[in-house]
């Protein structure tokens, strides 16, 4: 019987070393991002091996770009990658949700609650505290609301450019197409720097004309869009017969035949996602269109929308001249920016489209510049979707509140889950009052206290004062899309590290 207890002392400690093994390298991975929080967030450097520098406050980038080989920690990277892939935000507030779930979690199975209750109280509280966040949203009617703007401005770190381009962008695109599913207002950002910053209505696509014959420029363009390569149908003639070299001929001379309706019809503009025959590319040169070619299906998607032009296979160039007509897209004007080194397309006959130009002095300037007004615009479009919340980690605090009630309700060891929870809603607030040079502990009792009295959510901390004030007379908000996103992600992966029993290093794969 001693030896069955000391075996079983044995596991358990093997199981919360590895536990407390996991729940560190989570911690010193936040603690990377953690100083960029808030308004008072620094910015890392971060260098590798060729001296190659980039400096940024982006959590999502330092996380990606610095050195990690604890397979726990990778984890924390994912939640990160996750945030900044489906809204664009919030990455770093999803990072020290998650690390603190942890760090809550272990300190409960410390104490001897089972690993299990602690992960069911968990999934319990972050629905609660879910449900709880969707209450307390505020909605956005329309694009003129100010609140808007001050969204922009609080995640475009107060660049005030960079916050009047996403606005001015949204309302060039218009709100059906902010709201429509697959549409990023992000991916109208494009930075380069030699250029001036600015917005215009219209697109660009990250390719130049095939060839420096092909006009610069074209007027009035009637716009191609072909979803396949511009080439003779080809057939296979692995025996070379008379027929089949017959055969050839007659679908070469058909495909030029349909190069010669495209000039009379006056295409101006042809984009296409495969190669281009070299003939078809001398005669259309010729004949002054602008042919583009190997184009990325998501990009050829935007020409399409934007023109009006419905996308063909090559066997649609077979259709009568008035039939291909009626598939054709319009442009006012479709330039090669020889300083973009990109195809600029203006006056489009189709959906309304936007694109943000981002400049600088420097390339490690403007990536980043390109960063922050990526996430401005996933600000914005976030909280037209679904609406804003208090900022400065006020809405975390004023839920964890709620979440320590909820707690009171639970029956048994579940309950120590759900208060992991609400002590990790603190954790926000607690980083940006420490970013900004206060004493966390202080100053969260401080409001905590208020918020109570008041029966308020939106009290918080002044990061230059150190006093409470109300994040929303401060205009300090958050989309709602992104703080629920980031507290769910959080804590799926903080769930799935909790689950980890033991960690066995696998076998390398035999070399042959």
């Amino acid at each position: 019987m001693p030896d069955k207890v000391h075996l079983h002392q044995e596991k358990e400690e093997a199981r919360l070393s590895a536990l407390q093994s996991n729940a560190n390298a989570v911690k010193s991975v936040a603690q990377a991002v953690a100083s960029t929080l808030g308004p008072k967030g620094l910015d890392t450097m971060l260098v590798n091996s060729k001296n190659e520098v980039i400096v940024t406050n982006d959590g999502v980038t330092i996380l990606d770009r610095m050195e990690i080989t604890h397979p726990a920690a990778k984890m924390i990277v994912n939640v990160a990658k996750s945030q900044q892939d489906e809204m664009g935000d919030g990455t770093t507030t999803a990072t020290l949700l998650a690390s603190a779930l942890v760090d809550e979690g272990v300190k409960q199975v410390t104490r001897g609650v089972p690993v299990t209750k602690v992960i069911a109280g968990i999934q319990r509280g972050i629905r609660f505290a879910l449900i709880k966040m969707q209450e307390r949203a505020r909605t956005i009617y329309e694009l003129d609301d100010e609140w808007l703007q001050r969204i922009a401005f609080t995640a475009s770190r107060e660049n005030e450019d960079i916050t009047l381009a996403v606005i001015e962008a949204a309302h060039m695109v218009g709100r059906e197409k902010l709201l429509e599913k697959g549409f990023k207002l992000s991916s109208c950002v494009v930075a380069h720097p030699r250029i001036e910053s600015n917005v215009f209505s219209g697109i660009v696509i990250s390719k130049t004309r095939m060839n420096p014959q092909m006009p610069r420029k074209r007027e009035n363009a009637r716009v191609l869009v072909l979803a396949d390569a511009l080439e003779p149908e080809s057939f296979s003639d692995e025996v070379r017969t008379d027929e089949a070299f017959n055969r050839k001929e007659r679908l070469r001379e058909e495909f030029y035949v349909m190069l010669e309706h495209l000039i009379h019809l006056n295409v101006g503009f042809i984009v296409t996602d495969g190669a281009v025959d070299p003939h078809a590319e001398e005669v259309l040169t010729d004949a002054g269109v602008i042919v583009v070619s190997e184009v990325a299906r998501e990009e050829l998607e935007k020409v399409s929308e934007y023109t009006g032009a419905r996308q063909i296979k090559r066997s649609g160039l077979k259709k009568s001249p008035e039939e291909i007509e009626a598939l054709l897209g319009y442009c006012s004007e479709v330039e090669d920016d020889e300083v973009l080194a990109r195809i600029r397309i203006t006056g489009g006959h189709g959906k309304p489209f936007a694109t943000i130009l981002v400049g600088a002095a420097t390339e490690e300037v403007v990536e980043e510049r390109e960063r922050i007004c990526k996430d401005a615009a996933s600000a914005v479009q976030a909280a037209i979707h679904g609406g804003f919340v208090p900022g400065g980690g006020a809405v975390e605090l004023a839920i964890g509140r709620d979440v320590e009630h909820f707690r009171d309700t639970v029956q048994g060891m579940e309950r120590f889950g759900v208060s992991a929870v609400a002590e990790a809603l603190q954790r926000p607030m607690s980083q940006v009052v420490a970013n900004a040079g206060f004493n966390p502990l202080e100053k969260i009792e401080a409001v905590k206290a208020l918020q109570l009295k008041r029966q308020s959510d939106s009290l918080g901390i002044d990061c230059d004062r150190g006093t409470v004030a109300d994040m929303i007379e401060m205009g300090v908000v958050d989309p709602l899309p992104v703080k629920a996103h980031a507290l769910q992600t959080a804590g799926e992966v903080a769930i799935a590290i909790l689950r980890i029993h033991t960690v066995v290093k696998m076998k390398e794969d035999p070399v042959f």
